[in-house]
């Protein structure tokens, strides 16, 4: 019971400790979304030539320009947008692998089901090991 406990406040102390560590770089990602709608929808409403403008050139938008909507579906600081930030920041700080760093050594089971090894043990000497994850279809 006590080392659950001890389990479960090491977890929520990392948890806690990467929400401080990624609040700055998530804040800066959520203003440039936000910069970058704002952007784009200030652009889109300038540059569009009012409906007497138009008449009076003889022309109408380009055949493959949208009409300007603004709505939730086209801007990209959204709710969802936000979330998805969050999550892949977060799973980037957690990952076990990093750019310049050893590789990760998992556990891995034999087909027989008997032995367990690590990844790492299958190299032989300063042979690289190759590791093919596809499929022969």
């Amino acid at each position: 019971m006590l080392h659950s406990l001890g389990v479960h406040t090491l977890q929520l102390l990392t948890q806690a400790a990467a929400c401080i560590l990624l609040f700055p770089r998530f804040l800066l990602t959520a203003v440039m979304l936000w910069l970058l709608d704002f952007l784009c929808i200030r652009k889109k409403m300038l540059t569009m030539p009012t409906a007497e403008e138009a008449a009076s050139a003889g022309e109408g938008p380009p055949p493959d320009d949208p009409p300007v909507c603004v709505s939730d579906s086209n801007r990209m600081f959204t709710l969802e947008s936000l979330k998805a930030v969050w999550h892949g920041q977060k799973l980037d700080f957690f990952k076990s692998a990093h750019v310049g760093s050893l590789a990760p050594n998992p556990e891995v089971i034999q087909l027989d089901g008997q032995k367990r090894l690590r990844i790492l043990d299958f190299a032989r000497g300063k042979r690289p090991l190759i590791l093919n994850f596809g499929s022969c279809t």
